[in-house]
Formats: C-alpha cells, sequence, structure tokens
C-alpha cells in the first residue's frame, strides 16, 4: 500500500519548481549580455522584465531647413507621408543620433514627451553602458521623478565617455538636481533648463559646484532664481575651478545677485571661519554641524602645537632667496587622507588641519595666502561665459559687473586663465544709451578676435 505522505514531497517538487522556473526567467535578464545594438538590447531585457508597452528604438531624423524654392504640390501619399513623420515623434520612442551607418555608433540618445517609469529606466541603466561611443543623454518632459535622479547620477561612471545630460522640462517637487554635481561627478555639460528651479535648489547646487571638478558648463536659464539662489551659486563659484559656462538666462536676478556673481572674481578676505563655512557648504549630509566639533577642535589644535614645537627643535634649513616676508605667507593646498584635502598653517587662524576624513574641497589652481591672521581666497578666474540675460539688473547691477571687469584688465591673468570674457545682459533694465554699458562692451573681448588668438595658440604650439 501507497503511504498518505509519499504525494506532499512530489508536490513540494511542483511548486519548487515553478519557483526555479521564475529565478531562471530573473536571472537570464539579469545574465543577458548586452551587444551594443540598443535596437536589439532594449526591446529583449523589456521582454525579459516583463514591461509592456515597450517604446520603439529609431534613428533621430536629421534637422530640416527651409528650401530656397517653393516645391510643388507634393501627392497625396507624400503628404500623409510628411504627417506621419510629423506627429510620430509625441508616440513613446527612443531616438538615437550616430556617429556615422555602424548601428553601433550611437552617440546620443533622445527621450522626448513621454513619462519615463522607473523599470524602463531600469532597463536603459544595462544598456546604455554597452554602448561605446554614447555620450549625451536627454530627457525632455519625461516626468523625473526623486527616486530617478540616483540611476541618472550613476550613468556617467558606467558609460565611459558620457559627460553630457540634459534633463529639460523636468520640475521636482523637492530640491534634489544638485545630487548630480558631487565631488565624485564626471560629467561636463548639465543642462537644467525649465525645472521650476527656485532659490533653495540654486542654493544646494551652489553648494555643489564649490566640490565638483568636472563640470565645465552649466544651463540654469528658464527657472526661478531670485538673488537668493544667485548668491548661493556664486558662493559655490568662489571655491570652483572647472566651471567655464554658467547660463543663468530668463530668471528673477536683480542687482544684488548681480553684485554677488560679480565678486566671484574678487579676491576674499576673511578669517578662518569665513573659509570654513565655504569649505562646510560642501560637506556631506551626515557630517556635524559645526557647534559639536568644539571638544574635538580643541583636541586638534593641541595637536597641532606640539608638532609645530617639535617641529620647531629641529634644524631649520636655509631660507630661500624668494621667500615671502612675514605676514604674507601663501598658503597652498595639499592634499591630505583620501577623505579630502587639507590647509597648511590651518592652526594658525583657528581652523584645525583635516586628519580624519574632512569635507572633500576642490583644491584651488592658486594658492591663498595669509595675511595679519585671515585667509585671502583668490578670485574666480576660471568662468568665461555668463548669461545674465532677461532678468532684472538695472544699472546698478551693472556698474558692479563693470567694476569685475575694470579689475580684471588691471590685475594681472594667471597662468592658464583669461577672465570673464563673454557677459550677455541683453532683455535687463538697462537703457541702452548707458555709458557704462558701452564701457563694458569695449572691455568684453569679441569671440571673434579671441578665436583667432586661440587658433595662432594651436598654430604656434
Amino acid at each position: 500500500m501507497r503511504r498518505r505522505g509519499e504525494r506532499v514531497p512530489r508536490e513540494k517538487v511542483a511548486e519548487e519548481e515553478v519557483k526555479s522556473g521564475g529565478r531562471k526567467a530573473e536571472q537570464g535578464a539579469e545574465q543577458y549580455q548586452c551587444s551594443g545594438l540598443l535596437e536589439q538590447d532594449f526591446p529583449e531585457l523589456c521582454a525579459r522584465a516583463g514591461i509592456t508597452g515597450v517604446p520603439r528604438v529609431t534613428l533621430r531624423p536629421p534637422p530640416s531647413f527651409p528650401a530656397e524654392e517653393e516645391p510643388p504640390e507634393p501627392p497625396l501619399a507624400e503628404v500623409l507621408a510628411r504627417i506621419e513623420r510629423k506627429y510620430s515623434p509625441l508616440q513613446p520612442r527612443i531616438q538615437v543620433e550616430r556617429e556615422h551607418e555602424d548601428p553601433r555608433s550611437v552617440r546620443a540618445v533622445f527621450l522626448r514627451g513621454w513619462k519615463l517609469e522607473e523599470a524602463v529606466l531600469g532597463v536603459l541603466s544595462q544598456c546604455l553602458p554597452a554602448l561605446a561611443g554614447l555620450q549625451a543623454v536627454h530627457l525632455w518632459k519625461v516626468g523625473l521623478t526623486e527616486r530617478l535622479l540616483p540611476a541618472l547620477a550613476a550613468l556617467p561612471g558606467r558609460c565611459p565617455r558620457l559627460r553630457t545630460l540634459s534633463l529639460e522640462g523636468n520640475p521636482l517637487p523637492e530640491p534634489a538636481f544638485h545630487t548630480l554635481l558631487g565631488s565624485d561627478s564626471t560629467l561636463a555639460h548639465l543642462s537644467l533648463r525649465n525645472n521650476s528651479i527656485g532659490d533653495a535648489a540654486a542654493r544646494l547646487i551652489g553648494q555643489s559646484l564649490a566640490c565638483n571638478r568636472s563640470l565645465v558648463s552649466l544651463s540654469l536659464s528658464f527657472n526661478r532664481i531670485s538673488d537668493l539662489g544667485a548668491g548661493g551659486i556664486a558662493q559655490g563659484l568662489r571655491l570652483n575651478r572647472s566651471l567655464l559656462s554658467l547660463s543663468l538666462a530668463n530668471n528673477d536676478i536683480g542687482d544684488a545677485g548681480a553684485t554677488r556673481l560679480a565678486e566671484t572674481s574678487k579676491e576674499t578676505e576673511g578669517q578662518s571661519e569665513h573659509f570654513s563655512s565655504l569649505r562646510s557648504s560642501a560637506a556631506a549630509p551626515d557630517t556635524l554641524p559645526p557647534a559639536k566639533h568644539g571638544k574635538k577642535k580643541k583636541e586638534l589644535l593641541q595637536k597641532e602645537e606640539a608638532r609645530q614645537a617639535k617641529k620647531s627643535l629641529e634644524p631649520r634649513r636655509a631660507p630661500s632667496k624668494t621667500a615671502k616676508p612675514s605676514g604674507q605667507e601663501k598658503l597652498s593646498p595639499e592634499v591630505g587622507d583620501a577623505g579630502g584635502t587639507g590647509w597648511r598653517g590651518g592652526a594658525q587662524f583657528g581652523g584645525p588641519t583635516p586628519l580624519q576624513g574632512p569635507p572633500r574641497v576642490q583644491l584651488l589652481l592658486e594658492e591663498a595666502k595669509q595675511h595679519l591672521g585671515s585667509i585671502i581666497l583668490p578670485g574666480n578666474r576660471a568662468l568665461l561665459n555668463l548669461n545674465l540675460s532677461y532678468n532684472h539688473v538695472t544699472e546698478r547691477g551693472l556698474g558692479a559687473l563693470l567694476a569685475a571687469l575694470e579689475r580684471q584688465q588691471r590685475e594681472a591673468a594667471r597662468p592658464g586663465t583669461r577672465g570673464l570674457l563673454c557677459l550677455s545682459l541683453e532683455g535687463n533694465r538697462i537703457p541702452p544709451t548707458s555709458p557704462a554699458f558701452a564701457r563694458l562692451q569695449e572691455l568684453l573681448l569679441p569671440l571673434d578676435s579671441l578665436r583667432d588668438e586661440e587658433e595662432e595658440e594651436d598654430g604656434g604650439a
């Protein structure tokens, strides 16, 4: 006779087979090796992930230009084909640009006008790293949320040549775009146009700029940034030395914001607390506030004093002929532990030398100075292009910008830097007959002459 318990193991085996089949399907999606053909990899991974209504991957049509002569009336079939081509981009699809005819030479990916779901972004995060030539990703009005930004921030690290990210028309309810500009970011070009970015988000972006080392151009036009947000961005520019172009066009910036932006090119003199505030603005969110570091600060100061006393007993080297007089010592930035950077002589003006994981702050290209117990930070001469078009700047703000340009002309240019070369102020509250505006146009170097100068330098090299 057959025991009643004999059928139970068979049922369990059947259940385990069903579960193992599901696990194999999941493992199949994970183990799928992308071929570098987005037209093939994307639908395949979507099918394995159970995503329905998969957008098509199509080649982006080249830009069309109006003909010089009016063409004859086309037949009905061609008219219908034109209508289909005109409205086909409104359907969910992924458009790609290629370097040449090879389907593996995709250099840019475009998603326009349809909501990007988290599952689809997860599939794209698997497909895009296989595109060896991918340089740009454009997401226009795709309904981004804060949950999707971490995956987008991780893309440049997984795509070797990805340097351009455009997220236009994607307003977020809470400020989160600054997470794309961390100290480990490799993005070179970022466009955040028309995202309803306010002052709170602009201040966070300014804090991220203070520790960013890769961003070359940033577009924040068509947002809601006022003088407060412009001041936060200006504070970040004091420590940034990578950004070359900044667009703040079509915002709500007035004279106060323009003045703060103009002062970024000027040397900043302040006590160590002033520099510490700039440095701590780029600190990680999990760091303790300065008030809780009092005891630790005293211990670090005591260690620093002991180290200096021990060092004073050692035989000193002969003074260099190029040594600076007392009170004018230069403080060059030095790399500390893997966690960040340190500053020589920090204990002399109230700031402890960072020893254990300080906030990561970008190294300045120029050397800071010490003068009568104060730190003098060099001005920002890396920014070449500033766009303030269609804001609320009057002649008062124009005066601050003009003073900055005149100071730039008087001071000797530092090696490897030029200073501001292009300043856009159209659409503001400045009369066209203003003498200050005419003087500002004289000081700005025309782009044509700048291009000729660069070509001559390249030819000489």
